[in-house]
């Protein structure tokens, strides 16, 4: 019979919220992507295509998003005893980067077009854009209000993906409003070019979130240092030492950490104390506490100067009254 681990923690999440949240938009990004498309071939405004080169990427990371949401219900097991939490930063990890080489791609389409400028239709282009906004202000708040009630980086990459949406659609408009006072065919190429540009900043802060998770990089939410004054306040706590802290993903977190106890306390008192302190204060509910002795295990030149410290601390003291 195959032995299972038993885990305290569940190691999964279980997102109604943000599932429900997705299927609706991936729906609703895929119908006007559709639409999008075939206005901005019609037209042949590069702001239109650059959204529906955008909104495409929507459906793809709205699709990886699903993936992760469904890999990140699933229990651990023997070998990804984490569970598939971490598919979840992946995905995001790759949502960002599409998002930063589609803004590369506008950009560079974007320079061909303002050396040889192309006409448009301006009355198709303002109408797809003008729908094509109260889409993205639909979905951008159905996401938003989603992020408010579950915290994922999932949402929060599609979110952004909205967001440049959301801009795309009211550049569009502004370079057909524009064009057709104006004349001027370059603000086509270069409203585009501001676009891709904001849509390159939200898929580098999505890339930067992701890999500092994956780097396991101690979550900014989180002072180490607090965290082990607070672990060496714990009654027997002599000193702290080897602590690692990281996001499994973005509101699960580990936590392990050495510690030198005094010998007349009992040590399961320290870890029950250690592990209430870090649930209590900071919501780490995932601590490995590791009880230590520097007499019996060796820590090199750390666990010498830690004796030879304790040793002199423990010396009676001269009375400097005393004659």
């Amino acid at each position: 019979m195959k032995k299972v681990d038993f885990h305290h923690l569940d190691h999964v999440k279980d997102q109604q919220t943000s599932k429900r949240t997705l299927w609706i938009t991936l729906f609703i990004t895929l119908f006007f992507t559709i639409v999008e498309i075939i206005g901005g071939l019609l037209s042949n405004s590069l702001a239109l295509l650059s959204d529906s080169a955008h909104m495409i990427s929507d459906v793809l990371a709205l699709g990886l998003s699903m993936i992760a949401i469904y890999m990140a219900s699933r229990k651990p097991n023997s070998r990804f005893t984490f569970g598939y939490l971490r598919f979840e930063i992946i995905a995001s990890f790759l949502n960002g980067l599409a998002l930063a080489v589609i803004a590369v791609g506008i950009f560079v389409e974007g320079i061909k077009r303002m050396i040889t400028p192309q006409e448009v239709d301006l009355k198709l282009m303002l109408t797809i854009a003008t729908i094509g906004l109260i889409v993205n202000i639909v979905l951008t708040v159905m996401l938003h209000r989603s992020t408010k009630e579950e915290e994922n980086l999932n949402i929060q990459s599609a979110l952004w993906h909205f967001i440049g949406d959301l801009l795309s659609s009211v550049g569009v408009i502004v370079s057909a409003i524009i064009i057709f006072f104006t004349g001027y065919l370059v603000f086509d190429p270069l409203i585009s070019m501001v676009i891709g540009g904001i849509i390159f900043t939200g898929g580098a802060k999505i890339i930067r979130a992701s890999y500092l998770i994956i780097m396991e990089s101690v979550p900014e939410k989180f002072d180490l240092e607090e965290i082990r004054q607070d672990i060496a306040s714990v009654e027997g706590v002599e000193d702290v030492h080897e602590m690692h802290l990281w996001a499994i993903s973005t509101d699960h977190y580990s936590i392990t950490a050495h510690v030198f106890v005094r010998e007349d306390i009992q040590p399961f008192c320290v870890i029950l104390a250690v592990n209430e302190t870090l649930k209590s204060k900071y919501g780490i509910n995932h601590s490995t506490i590791q009880v230590e002795h520097a007499q019996f295990h060796d820590h090199g030149e750390y666990g010498k100067q830690f004796l030879q410290q304790r040793e002199s601390s423990s010396l009676p003291q001269p009375d400097p009254t005393a004659e």
